[in-house]
């Protein structure tokens, strides 16, 4: 069915506001506009649907793994590899807990995410752009004008490495917990990279050898509450372009992981952090590891709103991960072929 109104100009005005979707609700909005509409198959699609179809598939447990002492000679060191490698095997999704990062980090961190998402206006539009090449930045929807449809959805952007950025450049509301959750991230990280370097038979540091660790950016997703969740989404359907990202969520819920054409509910844990593997690292592990679709519903729970954090590890030198001489994984009795082990 063709379009009925002006979607080019009803984007260009959204983006105009600098307000984001937050800034809809600040404005009355109490239905959700045209361009957040998804098509009638995919609002089909969603749980909250009445035609949503079910199948016999069998269903994916999101594993929670306790990564207590299993730093390099740890009594669990083995048995938390062995874990890992089935999540990362299975369906490339899995939690982990007694990570080591104190709690008064993670409850700091989604504060401080919804500080600087429900501070004013005004402030917020200072850091409203598309200029791709900042290292921080604030908008909706980063591909805006070239999705078919909008996600309900906010984002504050920092790339914190491989070079951090001035403290001056990050926001305000949220710069401490900032530069003190990145350093965490930057040891989780490591930590895990680890275990999924073992995990492939190799040695601990192999994964951080050939820079899957470099890069480190944080996106901090904010997902205010919906008038109308049945119509749109909170983040589409997508599998993350990354080697590896950890996730905090909130403990209201709404990411789900598709697996044998089913969703899967991936339920907030108190005190876990949500692993998954990105497309890069599947690419490289010759498809070893699992790199899943996975969405975000929308919510509808009266005023409140979904925070996510996610910490997106990106190798810089891209290249040399591509390269067949360089392969992560290679079977010790094999020659590289280009084909999954």
């Amino acid at each position: 069915m063709a379009e009925t109104y002006d979607r080019a100009k009803e984007l260009k005005a959204f983006d105009d506001t600098k307000a984001g979707v937050k800034g809809l609700l600040e404005s009355g909005v109490t239905n959700v506009p045209n361009i957040f509409i998804l098509p009638k198959p995919k609002q089909q699609e969603l749980p909250n649907s009445t035609t949503t179809t079910t199948t016999t598939s069998p269903r994916l447990e999101i594993p929670t793994i306790d990564v207590h002492d299993a730093e390099p000679g740890g009594a669990r060191r083995a048995l938390v590899v062995e874990a890992v490698r089935r999540a990362a095997e299975t369906g490339g999704f899995f939690q982990v807990r007694n990570h080591g990062v104190p709690v008064e980090v993670v409850e700091g961190m989604l504060e401080g995410v919804r500080r600087f998402h429900e501070q004013p206006r005004e402030v917020r539009m200072e850091y409203y752009t598309r200029e791709y090449t900042r290292k921080v930045y604030y908008n909706s929807n980063f591909d805006l004008y070239e999705s078919r449809v909008a996600n309900w959805r906010d984002t504050l952007v920092c790339t914190m490495a491989p070079q951090l950025p001035e403290p001056a450049d990050l926001p305000e509301a949220c710069r401490e917990i900032l530069m003190d959750y990145s350093e965490h991230m930057k040891r989780l990280g490591d930590f895990v990279f680890e275990l999924l370097s073992e995990a492939l038979g190799l040695a601990p540091s192999h994964l951080k050898d050939v820079d899957c660790t470099k890069g480190r950016v944080i996106l901090s997703h904010y997902y205010p509450a919906c008038p109308e969740p049945d119509l749109t989404i909170g983040t589409s359907n997508h599998s993350d372009a990354d080697f590896l990202t950890i996730l905090l969520q909130d403990d209201i819920g709404g990411l789900q992981v598709r697996y044998q054409n089913q969703w899967i509910d991936v339920p907030p844990t108190p005190g876990a952090f949500v692993v998954n593997i990105g497309d890069m690292l599947q690419m490289i592990s010759n498809d070893r590891f699992k790199s899943s679709e996975h969405r975000v519903l929308a919510n509808a729970i009266g005023p409140e709103c979904q925070l996510r954090v996610s910490t997106q590890r990106i190798g810089i030198h891209l290249r040399d991960c591509m390269d067949p001489s360089r392969n992560c994984y290679q079977q010790k009795t094999l020659q590289y072929t280009g084909k999954p082990q």
